[in-house]
């Protein structure tokens, strides 16, 4: 399995939350809704889900093994932390260039 793809669709700065991802496999499967949360002690990813009948959240998609998980998850948390460090160096080039002006 390889991931082609992980695509930032959003980053939030307020609550838990912090990002929704969409990655791309083998370039043949998309999964999107991927959730970055960050927990007591640490960024995880949580899988697309949905709330069942009884009000329980399931995943609806998410890898079986062990080494999919961690390959996914350092994946895409890699992915958020550029995605990070490139906002906040276009953020240091607008404060910059207002400073000049």
């Amino acid at each position: 399995m390889e991931i082609t793809d992980v695509k930032i669709r959003k980053i939030m700065t307020d609550g838990r939350l912090r990002a929704v991802v969409s990655v791309t496999i083998d370039d043949m499967l998309a999964v999107h809704d991927i959730k970055v949360v960050q927990g007591d002690e640490r960024l995880f990813v949580a899988m697309p889900s949905r709330k069942d009948e009884n009000g329980v959240f399931r995943d609806i998609v998410h890898p079986i093994a062990a080494s999919s998980r961690k390959l996914i998850e350092e994946t895409i948390l890699e992915a958020y932390e550029k995605q990070l460090l490139m906002l906040e160096a276009e953020s240091d080039e607008e404060a910059e260039t207002t400073d000049e002006v």
